[in-house]
């Protein structure tokens, strides 16, 4: 769900982020709906504009970096022991 969204998302971000940084994204298939100030404002463009078909709201932000701890994934360590 949402595959193509993100997708398009992340093949954009760089644009996104020289244009709308820090707003929040409204994407539709492979389509750029718009940006907006905040969460909220996306969010109801989004149900106005395709009821109850899925879309994605995503901050506009430099991709978060994922963490990797290899004793952890091995489970040299417990966590919350």
């Amino acid at each position: 769900m949402l595959e193509e969204e993100v997708r398009y998302f992340e093949e954009h971000l760089k644009d996104l982020l020289a244009r709308s940084r820090g707003n929040f994204a409204l994407v539709k298939g492979s389509r750029l709906v718009g940006t907006f100030d905040t969460q909220e404002e996306a969010l109801e463009a989004g149900a106005r504009a395709f009821g109850l078909e899925s879309f994605l709201v995503r901050r506009v932000e430099e991709a978060p970096v994922a963490a990797y701890v290899p004793a952890l994934t091995l489970g040299l360590l417990r966590a919350g022991s």
